[in-house]
């Protein structure tokens, strides 16, 4: 009796095929990375603001939101200005509505004389109705 070899003629064809499913996982942890993180980067203006309790912003139905950053920079809703941008904004927005409402951001760094100012500035423009913004507080644990 013979026995025969089961011999093999060629060896097996290496896969040349690149594997795309660790590189798709990759692409979409990425995504959404990119998608919660980018509303996050919308305010560019970073401000330590103080915090008080009953912080809390109103909804008033016209506004105009005045920041100051640590270094005392003047921001009219997130662009760069200085005083006397500000007073003119601040007279056009009297003239349409004298009841719009200021929001103050003002950072915990300012100090009182520049944000004493910028409130001069508004209410000789016109605007009277001045709200500052602070952080509520922590909750004590």
């Amino acid at each position: 009796m013979s026995f025969g070899r089961l011999e093999r003629t060629s060896a097996p064809a290496p896969m040349s095929d690149i594997n795309m499913t660790p590189l798709i996982d990759v692409m979409l942890v990425l995504l959404v990375i990119f998608m919660v993180t980018a509303p996050l980067m919308a305010s560019s203006l970073r401000l330590d603001l103080p915090a008080t309790e009953g912080a809390t912003p109103s909804e008033a139905p016209q506004t105009l939101i005045v920041a100051l950053d640590a270094e005392g920079r003047i921001f009219i809703a997130e662009e760069r200005s200085d005083l006397a941008t500000l007073g003119r904004q601040a007279e056009r927005t009297a003239q349409e509505n004298p009841r719009t409402e200021v929001q103050l951001r003002a950072d915990a760094r300012v100090p009182y004389g520049q944000v004493a100012e910028v409130l001069g500035v508004l209410q000789t423009a016109g605007l009277s109705h001045i709200a500052f913004v602070a952080q509520p507080k922590p909750a004590p644990k």
